[in-house]
């Protein structure tokens, strides 16, 4: 027994062990790759002869004790003298004996194969019983098992009963609570229900209430804004009439200055004083009537004027009365000195009369002297008369255009005067109208754009003068500076065709607004300066530019001997110098450079004379420019210009 118990506990711990977890096949036998290792032949370990003898006692205890040593021993000898092979006893000797003699060589020799005889027999039986052993061991840990999962099942069974039963009591509470939340539920429903009747009840006569007295006080305040209403009607009627007053006003006191200006005739000379020169007088009352007429437009497109405006047009009208009684003296004083003079004359002439052959053949010299003087003192407040006939000739040449296609226009009915008509709309007219409108539209937003197109306009302007010439003519009728000249009032022109006649667009009795009539201004005046300075490059060099930057000089000094007009002057200056000030300065030099001195130190303060606080944007600007260019002694070049190295590319 134990033994029996030894060999179960050694399983049970073998069954614990790292090793007795890997799982144990009864049936190896059938593996064939267990068979594997039966094939190769037996070979015994070195070391089996040591493991023999430590268990040679254990063993001869374990046999039958009927039998004897003497009985056992010889037959294992035997048998193992016999299977053993001769190398196989001088390999089982330990590694480590260095020095064996041969006698106990000899005896460990004897008792290995004696221990090897006994153990295939010993072994066998104890396989057996181990064997028998394990599957002692298995069943019963089968049937533990079984008896485990029979109890495992039984317990689980019971506690799935025990939940249902647990499940169904707790579903059955869960029914009962439930009835009885939905019953409380109801009766607070209902119980909230009457109260918010009742509440709601009572807010609607509350309600009704202030409805009833908010009617009372919005109609009241109906009728405060009511009565507010017809104030302020009757307020805006008296507004609108006071500004409806005033504006007639205006236009009254504008009649008036139209009227006295039309007394200041520049070419006005008086039979007794044949040299006396009024153009100062007129170019300022122009300067007066165009601010007036800038006022009533300012004015009417924010409504009514106010009680300033009306007084700055009176102050205007008192100026130009004052101008017209400067003028009247200026002639009466005039005309005394005259009278004078005539006197001593005659006097001088009684004691003169030996010589007057001689004064009459030398005084037509001097009064020619005194005429050029007369003259060019009058260019600082005038065009020159060569200039406004050479601007009449131009405006001919175009009417006589426009005339002639007025007449093949009035041919109905004729194809062949139709297609020439169209064919030369294509030639002249369109090209023409479509360059001027891109230098009054794309110019002006766009101020590269004036050199593409003025080359293009000096190429066809080159190849056909007269194109040219309807151009120009065209161009001043547009901007009348860019002759340049200020046009006056005369008697019978409406205000509208006035308007017109100095540049201004008029649609439906409506002025455009001042910033886009200097806009328009400003690209047609560059298109111009560009137009002088540049040629088209496939065309004739040889010959001259058809309008070259002589006539730039002249536009420039002609617009310096003018009095200059508020806002007007300093933009077209500006913007003619910054894209034609390059050119006239290498083309004129000093002259120039004279020129821009001029501007600085006389110039500049007579255009801040008559420019308002409101208006010296372009002064400014123009102040800088010329200060800057005066500082670095040169000019820009203006942005855009289509250089030579343009037309390599």
């Amino acid at each position: 027994m134990e033994s029996w118990q030894l060999r179960f506990d050694t399983l049970e711990a073998l069954r614990l062990s790292s090793k007795g977890r890997l799982s144990y096949c009864s049936h190896w036998q059938e593996d064939e790759a267990a068979l594997e290792g039966c094939v190769a032949p037996v070979e015994l370990s070195p070391y089996c002869g040591w493991v023999l003898d430590s268990l040679s006692g254990q063993l001869e205890r374990e046999i039958s004790p009927s039998s004897t040593p003497k009985q056992s021993t010889p037959l294992p000898k035997l048998a193992s003298a016999e299977k053993i092979p001769p190398g196989s006893h001088r390999s089982s000797s330990p590694p480590s004996s260095t020095e064996p003699s041969e006698t106990k060589e000899n005896d460990h020799l004897s008792l290995q194969e004696v221990n090897q005889e006994v153990v295939p027999a010993v072994l066998s039986s104890k396989v057996a019983k181990v064997e028998g052993c394990i599957r002692m061991y298995e069943e019963m840990h089968r049937l533990k098992a079984k008896e485990r999962l029979r109890q495992r099942q039984e317990e689980q069974e019971q506690m799935v009963r025990a939940a249902y039963a647990q499940a169904s009591e707790q579903l059955k509470r869960f029914d009962e609570l439930r009835e009885l939340k939905r019953h409380q539920e109801f009766q607070e429903l209902q119980e909230v229900m009457e109260k918010s009747s009742k509440e709601a009840q009572g807010q609607q006569e509350k309600l009704k209430e202030e409805h009833r007295h908010r009617a009372k006080i919005l109609n009241l305040k109906l009728r405060e804004a009511e009565q507010q209403r017809q104030r302020q009607e009757e307020l805006e009627r008296l507004r609108k009439e006071e500004g409806q007053e005033r504006l007639r006003r205006l236009y009254s006191i504008q009649e008036e200055l139209l009227q006295l200006n039309q007394q200041i005739d520049p070419n006005y000379r008086h039979k007794d004083l044949p040299r006396i020169d009024l153009s100062a007088y007129s170019n300022r009352g122009n300067q007066i009537c165009g601010l007036v007429s800038g006022l009533i437009r300012t004015t009417s497109e924010k409504g009514f004027p106010t009680q300033a405006d009306v007084a700055s047009t009176e102050r205007a009208l008192q100026e130009m009365r004052g101008l017209i009684s400067s003028m009247q003296q200026e002639i009466t004083a005039a005309l005394e000195e005259k009278k004078r003079k005539d006197e001593e004359e005659k006097k001088q002439k009684q004691k003169e009369l030996e010589k007057k052959e001689q004064m009459n053949s030398q005084t037509p010299a001097p009064a020619q002297q005194s005429g050029e003087k007369q003259q060019k003192e009058g260019l600082k407040v005038k065009t020159e008369e060569s200039i406004m006939q050479w601007y009449q000739q131009l405006q001919d040449a175009a009417e006589q255009c426009v005339a002639a296609f007025s007449e093949i226009g009035n041919c109905k009915g004729n194809t062949e005067v139709k297609k020439i008509k169209t064919n030369l709309q294509k030639a002249a007219t369109i090209p023409v109208s479509q360059i001027s409108r891109h230098g009054e539209g794309e110019v002006s937003f766009h101020h590269d754009s004036a050199f593409p197109i003025a080359v293009v306009l000096s190429g066809i302007w080159e190849l056909h003068p007269r194109v040219g010439d309807i151009f120009l003519a065209h161009l001043h009728k547009k901007c009348p500076y860019s002759v340049p000249f200020y046009p006056a009032w005369k008697e019978g022109t409406s205000m509208e065709e006035y308007q017109r006649m100095l540049g201004y667009e008029v649609h439906d009795s409506k002025v455009e607004e001042q910033d886009h009539f200097l806009k328009r201004m400003s690209g047609m005046i560059r298109l111009y300066a560009a137009i002088i300075q540049l040629r088209w490059p496939y065309g004739n060099k040889q010959g001259a530019h058809p309008h070259g930057l002589s006539y730039g000089w002249r536009w420039l000094a002609q617009m310096l001997n003018l009095e200059p007009l508020a806002d007007v002057t300093a933009m077209l200056l500006l913007d003619f110098l910054e894209v034609c000030g390059n050119a006239l300065m290498k083309q004129y030099g000093i002259q120039f450079w004279k020129t821009m001195f001029f501007i600085q130190k006389s110039y500049i303060p007579r255009i801040e004379a008559v420019t308002s606080s409101g208006q010296m944007g372009c002064l400014s600007r123009l102040k800088n420019f010329v200060q800057k260019c005066l500082r670095a002694e040169e000019i820009p070049l203006p942005k855009g210009i289509l250089t030579p190295s343009f037309w390599r590319t």
